[in-house]
């Protein structure tokens, strides 16, 4: 086939985008007018076998009347640079700043856009019509030029902000309220360039978002009508609607005092503030966390008085200060450290078999996997450790008749999913149940995935209702320390060695656990 020109967009209203296509042209011209396919193929396949750029969206580039992605068009003037043997870098600068004009171009028309849009429409249905044309145009405008910016946050940031300040901005989006735009994508593939963080409070954020849509439906406010009737600017409940982000408390109160709302539903939008709130304050406290704190340093930190069998779980709160339970207390005398592969469990079991062993605490180890905690072995105070994958009757019941309440005895088991059936599971059991008068307790490390809570002795493992959660991934998880507002922290991104300290009480508290 030989080699043909391509049709050019007319682009007289935009004079910057239309010399960056003619000189696009031109370019390729230079090169000889090598097809779609061949430019695709001189830009070449990413590490999975995959097309970079396909021939379409080459295509596109040349012949659409948008401004096509920075990235996209410094990948095609480079194939085309290759071709011509030009210097790549200067070929791709001179482009680049082509492309920075289309945009501020792009910017002034869009706010010019949003601003004519403001105007009262003439009377008629010719009018209405052309609103909704309008409306459409305006539509595709914004869009087209986020999208062209997506390669370059400083001048996505400035375009939104100036396309959100127009007066006609709250207006378009009571007329879009019902039809948000997808997640981006790049050739299929999800970008996660712009995702925000995920909220530790977002199932009780979507939950109030729901509550405040119901009833903003039920009475057809759109947002410019919710500004009237609360006070509270569109663009602030606009922000909260698309971001996910908390309203403000006050916000609230005005919405439900201008919706005149029942008192239970007033209660309800009032409570999930509270818990998300809630959820977002642990966030932030887990965020100021230190990164890494020795054990020496930790233990210096513990309660001037703390009971024998207290044990140093992790260090948090304001004034930073050491946490962690008291074995001899609660409704069963065990501790459960859960957590995904690499989330630090056996340096959390490790730390607190330590702190233990500091108090003069007896010790058996139990470690069927390879574990820092058999480094322990031999140290004054341990009973031995139990390096197989099976556990004796006998063995456990020999070391556990020892045990007195002035002299009692921790079972420190590490893996604790691969002894869910060992020969030792009555015992286990026993002590679960009994252990508080008979002066023993379990501190159990498992795989939050791997380890199944209908299974014999481990059944009674939630009962104690305490735990550490390292970087949970299991919406389950919670049942381990007996926190079901655990749920909120699954997917987050957490450091390994930090995690979420339940002791009884109901709230969690985060740590960071020492090593």
């Amino acid at each position: 086939m030989s080699a043909q020109l391509w049709t050019r967009p007319d682009l007289s209203r935009q004079p910057c985008l239309e010399k960056l296509n003619n000189d696009l042209h031109d370019l390729r011209l230079d090169a000889g007018l090598p097809s779609a396919r061949n430019i695709r193929d001189q830009i070449g396949k990413d590490a999975q076998g995959f097309w970079i750029v396909n021939h379409q969206a080459v295509l596109d580039a040349f012949q659409k009347p948008d401004l096509p992605p920075l990235g996209r068009l410094d990948l095609i003037v480079r194939a085309l640079a290759e071709i011509t043997r030009d210097d790549h870098g200067t070929v791709a600068d001179r482009f680049k700043a082509l492309w920075k004009l289309a945009v501020s171009e792009t910017v002034a028309q869009a706010h010019a856009s949003l601003q004519d849009d403001d105007t009262e429409p003439d009377e008629g249905a010719d009018d209405d019509a052309h609103g909704d044309a309008a409306l459409e145009s305006l539509k595709a405008l914004i869009i087209n030029a986020a999208q062209s910016l997506w390669d370059d946050k400083d001048a996505l940031r400035i375009f939104l902000g100036v396309v959100r300040r127009s007066e006609g901005f709250a207006r378009m989006a009571d007329a879009l309220e019902k039809h948000r735009p997808a997640n981006a994508t790049f050739y299929g593939v999800q970008s996660h360039e712009f995702e925000m963080v995920r909220s530790p409070a977002r199932r009780e954020l979507n939950a109030l978002r729901h509550c405040l849509e119901k009833h903003q439906r039920k009475r057809r406010w759109s947002f410019t009508e919710l500004e009237q009737e609360t006070r509270i600017s569109a663009d602030r409940w606009i922000r909260w609607h698309t971001h996910g982000e908390l309203p403000d408390r006050d916000a609230l109160i005005a919405f439900s005092n201008a919706a005149h709302l029942f008192l239970e539903d007033h209660t309800m939008l009032l409570g999930l503030w509270n818990t998300a709130h809630e959820a977002l304050e642990r966030q932030l406290r887990f965020e100021s966390l230190p990164a890494d704190i020795s054990f020496d340093e930790a233990w210096t930190m513990r309660p001037p008085t703390v009971p024998r069998l207290w044990a140093l779980a992790g260090v948090g709160s304001d004034p930073l200060s050491a946490h962690g339970p008291d074995l001899a207390a609660g409704s069963a005398p065990a501790f459960t450290v859960a957590g995904p592969p690499g989330s630090g469990r056996s340096t959390a079991l490790t730390t607190i078999a330590r702190s233990l062993l500091a108090s003069g605490t007896r010790l058996l180890l139990v470690a069927p996997r390879p574990s820092p905690l058999r480094e322990l072995t031999g140290q004054p105070s341990v009973l031995g450790c139990i390096v197989q994958d099976n556990i004796e009757r006998h063995e456990l019941e020999e070391v556990l008749d020892t045990a007195t309440r002035d002299d009692p005895v921790v079972v420190v088991m590490d893996d604790a999913e691969v002894l869910a059936d060992c020969g030792a599971s009555p015992v286990l059991s026993r002590l679960l149940q009994h252990g508080s008068s008979e002066g023993a307790a379990l501190v159990a490390a498992a795989d939050e995935q791997e380890i199944d809570l209908s299974m014999k002795w481990l059944s009674e493992l939630p009962n104690a209702c305490r735990g550490l959660l390292l970087t949970p991934e299991a919406y389950t998880s919670g049942k381990l320390i007996g926190s079901p507002s655990a749920v909120s922290l699954v997917g987050l991104s957490h450091t390994p060695g930090r995690g979420w300290l339940h002791l009884g009480d109901g709230d969690l508290l985060a740590v960071t656990v020492p090593r």
